[in-house]
């Protein structure tokens, strides 16, 4: 009953509100505009912490249980007793007693004899002269040769240094003389008469001047000077003056260096070259040239590349000629992996000048009628890798491509029955430089075992490929090179050495003059000379600091090869001798 009561009442209500409700959709009183004077700005009231931790009631919570414990020590007997301990002591390399002179002789077969002397004079701590005086000689007779084959070489150099806080600086003069023999007259080639009025022996005297210095702390870095006078028994005379300034400009993180070159050479022959029928007129010569070689260094952590150039004028002073060359000057490292494998390359080329005297000291049987001209070193590229393979064995290898003009090749002088000269040198049996354009493609490999400082091995080995402009072979230039050598500290007393080296096979021309005609038509044979091992070896014993004896062995297995066209070298020679340390 009261159910249905309540059912009712809520009917009416619901009744009531839906007509209050469209009693006032129908008297609508329209739309109002609100104008907001103040922007909204709500803010957030700070939220209430509770600053107590409620208390927790509940049963299934456990307590930690309280534990006492007690340690019962038994007590052990032991009978170990610790050593003290001691530091292994280094073991100290006994000095070196360091004494400021030394002389040297020896002696042995083919008459050979050595002289080497050095002292050292130090005035303070600043200035210091230093004095050496080499000589080798042989008056031996060398087996097939009918002409006189002894040489002779003695040089003598001082220098004096004095070193300053900001510069450093020093001089040298040097004196030296050499005798050879153009002997390269094979046995029964000529008369017997014609070969007693042969004058065969040649003398070359060099007197030279140099000094230089160091400046630290400066865009002007140093320099090198140099003043050479070379001439010989046959009034051929050479004069050469160099001078090479350096400058440095750093730039940040790098370095521009800046070097300069001034070299002149110039000289005369007094007769004419051999394959003239007469000896008249001379040979007169001179070069000078002015360059400037400017290079940027870039250093990282693993890479090294050195940018430059090489800028040079020349000029041919004697036929009023001149020239001007670039070439490039750039190198460049990686480490790829550490000191194991270093990728390196380059380009680099100059104009060479070429001397007199750099000639002798090549080849000391040249004639005194050569002609003079600079090398023009187009490029030399090569990349290659070094490293190491072994803690103890390090290795390279390169491959490198050269381009040059007017190379200078050693070449027989022909065999000239005009002449008549005051020495004995157009018999076939002297050296002409034959000019040639050449590419050449070598490739080098190098191997080095240093186990200690007592014991180091090496081998190396090149090969060579040229091509010449003038087809012809590149006269006396190997196809292949090679060497092994060894040094061995036995003990305190006992050391030795050993080396071999191998050249590989070259060619010669031999040749006659024919009056009026070129010297390419003249009557010739190409010569081959084989290649040829030399093994040499030297052993010493040392009684004290001061005293040791030494012995030389040289080409032990006697092979009786030629190093030029008809000049066979001595057999096996042995040179025994002592060196003494003293204070002068």
């Amino acid at each position: 009953m009261h159910k249905q009561i309540y059912i009712s009442i809520l009917s009416i209500i619901g009744v009531c509100q839906l007509g209050v409700s469209q009693e006032k959709d129908k008297n609508d009183i329209g739309t109002e505009t609100v104008t907001v004077t103040k922007a909204y700005t709500p803010t957030v009231s700070d939220a209430f912490k509770i600053k107590s931790m409620p208390n927790l009631n509940d049963s299934i919570v456990l307590q930690k249980k309280k534990i006492n414990y007690n340690i019962f020590s038994v007590p052990v007997a032991s009978t170990f007793t610790p050593a003290k301990g001691k530091a292994t002591e280094v073991q100290k390399a006994k000095p070196e007693k360091l004494y400021n002179s030394y002389l040297a002789l020896g002696l042995g077969n083919y008459n050979n004899a050595m002289l080497d002397f050095y002292t050292s004079r130090a005035f303070n701590r600043d200035e210091r002269l230093d004095i050496g005086l080499n000589h080798f000689s042989s008056r031996g007779d060398i087996d097939g040769t009918v002409l006189d084959n002894d040489f002779y070489n003695t040089k003598l150099d001082a220098s004096y240094s004095k070193k300053d806080r900001d510069v450093s600086w020093g001089t040298n003069i040097g004196l030296q003389h050499q005798i050879y023999n153009w002997y390269g007259i094979p046995e029964g080639a000529f008369p017997d008469a014609v070969v007693a009025g042969i004058d065969s022996k040649q003398n070359y005297y060099n007197a030279e001047l140099g000094a230089n210095v160091k400046v630290n702390d400066a865009l002007f870095k140093g320099a090198d000077l140099l003043l050479r006078r070379f001439w010989d028994v046959t009034d051929s005379g050479e004069n050469r003056f160099k001078f090479q300034p350096v400058f440095e400009f750093p730039l940040t993180d790098q370095s521009l260096t800046i070097s300069g070159n001034f070299d002149y050479v110039g000289g005369a022959f007094k007769n004419a070259d051999v394959n003239n029928s007469n000896n008249t007129g001379d040979i007169n010569y001179g070069h000078f040239q002015v360059g400037v070689s400017p290079s940027l260094l870039i250093v990282s952590d693993d890479v090294r590349i050195n940018l430059g150039a090489n800028i040079v004028y020349g000029m041919d002073t004697e036929n009023s000629e001149s020239n001007f060359y670039i070439y490039p000057a750039v190198t460049a490292s990686y480490r790829v992996l550490d000191e194991n494998v270093i990728a390196y390359g380059g380009i680099k080329g100059d104009l060479k000048q070429n001397s007199f005297y750099d000639f002798v000291g090549d080849n000391p049987f040249v004639s005194p009628t050569l002609t003079i001209t600079p090398t023009d070193r187009q490029y030399d590229a090569y990349i290659g890798l070094k490293g190491m393979l072994l803690p103890s064995l390090s290795y390279n290898f390169k491959g490198s491509y050269t381009a040059e003009n007017r190379k200078p090749l050693f070449k027989l002088n022909p065999s000239n029955d005009f002449r008549n000269d005051e020495k004995g040198y157009y018999y076939g049996n002297s050296f002409e430089v034959f000019y040639d354009d050449i590419k050449t493609l070598g490739i080098f490999g190098e191997l080095n075992l240093d186990i200690n400082r007592n014991f180091s091995l090496g081998i190396n080995a090149e090969i060579y490929d040229y091509d010449t402009e003038t087809d012809n072979p590149a006269w006396n230039l190997p196809n292949m090179t090679g060497s092994l050598f060894m040094d061995y500290q036995i003990d305190e007393h006992w050391y030795m050495g050993a080396n071999i080296f191998y050249v590989g096979e070259r060619e010669d021309l031999s040749s006659q003059v024919v009056q009026n005609v070129q010297p390419s038509q003249y009557p010739s044979t190409i010569i081959t000379l084989d290649g040829y091992f030399d093994a040499n070896a030297h052993m010493g014993y040392r009684f004290n600091e001061q005293f040791s004896v030494f012995l030389k062995l040289s080409n032990i297995a006697n092979n009786d090869y030629q190093r030029w066209a008809n000049y066979p070298v001595q057999g096996f020679q042995a040179l025994a001798g002592f060196k003494y340390k003293f204070d002068f």
